[in-house]
């Protein structure tokens, strides 16, 4: 496990596709999680070269904790795997779609997406 994230061109991420990448000042970038046949939006990951490159090449979601600060892979603790079906990136090169599916709850907390228990008002 890592401390910090891995600095861009520092993995085996192909070049190609680290050249496209926009990310943030700490060299991450968002990665959305969805169902890959409902749409369902599960949650939200953040990944960096080596993070992506894990999840291309493995089939398994891999994020970078920022509170840990460490790589995981989603459901290797839990059993609540995301199986990779596709991984696009946005026109602006700065966000990831990762369509999953997704074994249990996405969430931390047992929920089966992060976006079911807060729902805002409108109005």
């Amino acid at each position: 496990m890592s401390t910090s994230p891995a600095a861009p061109g520092s993995t085996a991420l192909a070049p190609e596709i680290a050249a496209r990448l926009k990310r943030t000042d700490d060299g991450l970038l968002p990665a959305v999680a969805q169902q890959y046949d409902t749409g369902e939006v599960l949650m939200l990951g953040w990944m960096d070269d080596e993070a992506l490159h894990r999840t291309l090449t493995t089939g398994r979601c891999t994020y970078w904790s920022r509170s840990r600060r460490e790589y995981w892979v989603k459901g290797d603790t839990s059993g609540h795997v995301q199986a990779v079906k596709s991984v696009a990136l946005d026109c602006d090169g700065d966000t990831l779609l990762v369509k999953v599916d997704q074994t249990g709850a996405a969430c931390h907390t047992g929920d089966r997406t992060c976006f079911d228990a807060d729902v805002l008002p409108l109005g």
